[in-house]
């Protein structure tokens, strides 16, 4: 019977020496409250609730701020001080918020986990205070809005520049005289107007013109939502079944039943074999565009015939300008090549 007491006991002893150990041996330098517990440095127990929290780390924030540091008021210098209102404010943010709180807990349970918990809290401390979809969105709007604006710039350049030009400028003031939009009456009594008024109402007729009328391809047209960043991605899903239902159609049309390309294919493959894109390729003269259907281009031999010989006509023409032959003379001569010594 004795011996069953002392056994008893003794096992008392070594569960309550094994939990004191696994308690203290829970707490990691460098992480949460370091090696002191998070509770204890509060004043509160595990199970306390989050107001008692907040008032316990309320009273001691009044008691260690620094802005309320008053020398002699306790044993503790100012440093010391500050030092203790850093480590309950790193207490209180570990147990206000209930998943970093669950997180600490675990440690605590479970002190032979060591670098899990490292792991757990360094994934948390790190990770990123905003949605990362949130800023892929915000950046996605702000390039958008940016390219939005200087597509806006350079069509306006271009229209400031064909305003400039005595060939469109002519033009459009035909057409407004046409519509009489320029052959108004003039202005008697207090409604007339100065003469600058009536010339920036003349400009601006003309400027809408030359808006409306002319074509502008390339890099200076006119903006188009759909052609910023935010619609592309948007509409992506859509442009990817196009494009691969278009190739599809393509195969089955020309390769399998064998069917003769229409003006809008050969004018395809000839951009391709040009290597331009559908908006340079657009800024061609209508003329040129008729030249390489007359020509043939979408066959591969002819377009082969027709690059070399306007390589050859670059030759010639190189051959034949002056600047060219001055800058092969200043080559032969005084070119990067040449080493000159000057005498003494």
């Amino acid at each position: 019977m004795a011996a069953s007491i002392e056994t008893r006991l003794t096992l008392c002893i070594g569960l309550v020496f094994i939990s004191g150990f696994s308690s203290v041996s829970a707490l990691i330098e460098g992480l949460y409250c370091g090696t002191q517990s998070c509770y204890d440095v509060l004043g509160v127990s595990r199970d306390a609730s989050k107001a008692e929290i907040g008032r316990a780390y309320r009273q001691l924030a009044r008691r260690y701020h620094p802005d309320r540091y008053q020398p002699g008021e306790s044993h503790d210098t100012r440093e010391t001080a500050q030092q203790k209102f850093l480590l309950v404010a790193t207490a209180y943010e570990t147990l206000k918020d209930e998943e970093l709180r669950k997180d600490y807990d675990y440690m605590l349970d479970h002190p032979e986990k060591y670098y899990s918990h490292y792991y757990t809290y360094y994934r948390r401390r790190l990770a990123p205070k905003v949605d990362v979809r949130i800023v892929i969105l915000v950046t996605i709007c702000a390039v958008s809005l940016f390219q939005y604006y200087s597509w806006w710039s350079s069509y306006t350049e271009a229209i400031n520049y064909l305003m400039t030009v005595p060939k469109y400028r002519i033009q459009a003031t035909e057409l407004a005289k046409q519509q009489g939009l320029l052959n108004k009456t003039k202005e008697k009594g207090k409604n007339r107007r100065s003469k600058e008024e009536i010339r920036e109402e003349e400009e601006q007729i003309i400027r809408d013109i030359i808006k409306n009328k002319i074509d502008i391809k390339g890099g200076y047209q006119k903006p188009n939502v759909s052609d910023i960043l935010l619609c592309k991605i948007i509409l992506f899903p859509y442009h990817l079944c196009t494009y691969v239902a278009w190739n599809c159609s393509w195969f089955y049309r020309f390769t399998i039943r064998r069917e003769e390309y229409g003006d809008e294919e050969r004018l395809y493959i000839i951009r391709r074999y040009m290597k331009m894109s559908q908006a340079q390729f657009d800024s061609l003269d209508s003329s040129l565009i008729e030249t390489f259907l007359k020509q043939q281009l979408w066959i591969k031999e002819n377009y082969e015939a027709y690059r070399e010989e306007q390589e050859e006509e670059m030759k010639m023409k190189m051959a034949t300008d002056p600047r060219w032959k001055r800058y092969r003379r200043w080559m032969k001569s005084e070119g990067p090549g040449r080493i000159t010594f000057a005498d003494d």
